[in-house]
């Protein structure tokens, strides 16, 4: 590699607000070759004590039977998400040896030479135990750089107690947009919203806004990827329908606790009747809130549509740069993507217990299948209901979230005009993708 194409690549991650990747002014901590560091938001120290228990002891097993121990360290959501954390630690040559990435900024991290290659500490067909489009987010020229650990389609949450309020019941759930809007509206009390769309920038927001373009028939880039499809009829209906919900009191200008995917501060404490959410709501429910009532059901669609949802999941990613990434890929191997009954069972725990999901491999979906996880209750409708049209969060570099997130904050907050905003988000992305020299967009 010449010395403008090595600059290029450490500097990747300076893109929309991002900062210099670790090392590139050559002063970089020193880092012991024997300890590797785990960056995460589940614990130890954690609010949801399941995934407090489950993180800690995968730690604890893996130092039990290995030289080169891991070092937790808990990041709190709203940092390790929103925040600057993770980028400002790689800037200061301290970037955590394994971390947590969503498809959204996976990019930004691959193109700045940041992720080690998985693939050759892979045990033979565990690759193929991987859901493909799920695992497809997180390849590069055929090579693995990322293992989920779960898959987390969005539905629609309700809260009962307000639907019985109301008087309202199941077979009033929405259908349509407009039924959406409309249900919004009569749920909407002087001490509580109707509807509840994520309002906080991010790439959560742009992750949770992803699945109305998509019903309403609409892309964010042409199918070659080269070029912006953003300006379009679908981009305004679908900015449209959430800046109604708040234009109109039905939705709040601003959300509770941790953000739109928290589902105690929001849900279950009665700040809204309806929630757009994650599976992960079904553990956080019944470990915080066991008492509250809810129901699920797959988010409404524009008539003639099919309703659709977006499949997040977090993953684990080794350092590249690290003292000792070997040990880091292998332990992110060892840990999601090794073919032992242990690693299995620790899987099924973790995305049916700790932290409900769907599991993103076939043999820990069938494990899950026969301890009855998806036989009845809001798991079951997931399964069989949520994820029957779905498709996996997309990996944007950075440059084209930020248009998508502006557009969202300018029309949902700021009451601009959906069409200007969606003509200069396109006009942004297409500035960008003119010069954008990286990874594959997917």
């Amino acid at each position: 590699m010449g010395d403008a194409a090595a600059i290029s690549r450490r500097t990747a991650l300076c893109g929309a607000g991002a900062v210099l990747l670790a090392g590139a002014a050559g002063c970089a901590p020193a880092r012991n070759p024997r300890e590797i560091s785990l960056w995460n938001f589940y614990g130890p120290g954690g609010q949801t004590k399941s995934q407090n228990d489950w993180i800690i002891k995968l730690a604890a097993d893996w130092n039990a039977t290995h030289d080169v121990q891991v070092r937790l360290r808990y990041v709190p959501n709203k940092d390790y998400k929103a925040g600057p954390t993770l980028q400002t630690s790689f800037s200061a040559g301290a970037g955590p040896d394994v971390f947590l990435l969503s498809p959204g900024d996976f990019l930004r991290y691959y193109n700045g030479g940041a992720l080690a290659d998985l693939t050759p500490h892979l045990d033979p067909g565990a690759r193929e135990d991987f859901l493909p489009e799920v695992l497809a987010t997180r390849l590069v020229d055929d090579r693995v750089y990322g293992l989920p650990m779960e898959i987390e389609p969005l539905a629609l949450f309700y809260a009962e107690d307000a639907f019985e309020r109301a008087g309202l019941s199941e077979g009033d759930l929405p259908k349509t947009w407009e039924d959406l809007l409309g249900l919004a509206e009569r749920l909407t009390t002087p001490d509580r919203f109707g509807m509840l769309f994520e309002t906080n920038p991010g790439y959560y927001q742009n992750f949770t806004w992803y699945p109305w373009l998509w019903m309403a028939g609409g892309e964010v880039l042409t199918p070659d990827q080269h070029r912006s499809a953003f300006d379009s009829p679908a981009t305004r209906r679908a900015l449209r329908l959430w800046q109604d919900a708040v234009a109109t009191g039905s939705a709040p200008r601003r959300v509770q606790g941790e953000g739109g995917n928290d589902s105690i501060s929001n849900l279950a404490q009665g700040y809204c009747a309806m929630q757009q959410l994650g599976i992960w709501g079904i553990a956080e429910i019944a470990e915080q809130a066991p008492g509250f009532r809810y129901g699920v059901t797959p988010m409404p669609a524009p008539p003639g549509a099919a309703a659709t949802t977006a499949l997040g999941s977090w993953a684990m990613v080794a350092n590249a740069k690290g003292a000792n990434p070997d040990a880091a890929a292998e332990f992110v191997a060892w840990a999601l993507g090794s073919s032992d009954p242990a690693c299995v069972e620790r899987m099924r725990q973790w995305n049916t217990e700790a932290k409900t999901g769907i599991p993103p491999r076939r043999s820990v979906r069938r494990a899950a299948e026969e301890h009855g996880a998806f036989d009845d209750g809001p798991m079951r409708v997931f399964a069989e209901q949520v994820m029957v049209d779905a498709r996996p969060e997309p990996r944007y570099p950075p440059e084209v979230y930020r248009a998508i997130s502006d557009a969202l904050q300018a029309t949902q907050l700021d009451g601009s005009d959906p069409g200007a905003a969606a003509a200069s988000a396109a006009e942004q992305i297409d500035a960008f993708l003119d010069g954008y020299d990286g990874a594959a967009i997917q």
